[in-house]
This record gives C-alpha cells, structure tokens and sequence, in this order.
C-alpha cells in the first residue's frame, strides 16, 4: 500500500502481469474493490492510495479485507 496527503479520496489498484493472465488480474482488482468498498466508510477523505497485491497462488476477499483493515489502521489512515 501507498498513500499520499491529499484533498480527497482517491483510491488505485496496481495489478502486475506477474499475476497472471487478464482474467486473474480482473478478479484480484474486483475483490480489492470489494474488500475497500466495506472499509471505505471509515476512511477519512484526505489520501490518495495505491494497493499492490502481492503475488500468491491464491487470493480471497476475506485475506484482502483483513489485510487491508490492518494497513489502514497501522497507517493512520482511518484518521485526518
């Protein structure tokens, strides 16, 4: 995860071809979506943020989800 001070929320996901083939990739960027829109909530609209998955042999909402409220929480980010 990357993040920045801005004036509002912006939020990117950056999927390598190191992953795999365009399907794959598509789904990791549509759970990181997922997992965000439930947090998103809580996050205060003062950052631009990248989110880069590690390469894995498997991915899952509730891992990204957990993983993501770790980071924002660890970070501050929930928190202007």
């Amino acid at each position: 995860m990357i993040y920045h001070k801005s004036r509002g929320l912006k939020v990117g996901y950056s999927v390598s071809k190191k992953h795999g083939k365009s399907v794959v990739r598509n789904r990791i960027k549509r759970l990181l979506r997922a997992s965000f829109n439930e947090l998103k909530n809580n996050v205060k609209p003062c950052y631009y943020i990248i989110f880069l998955p590690r390469v894995k042999d498997y991915y899952s909402y509730s891992v990204f989800l957990k993983d993501m409220k770790y980071l924002l929480e660890k970070e501050g980010i929930t928190e202007c």
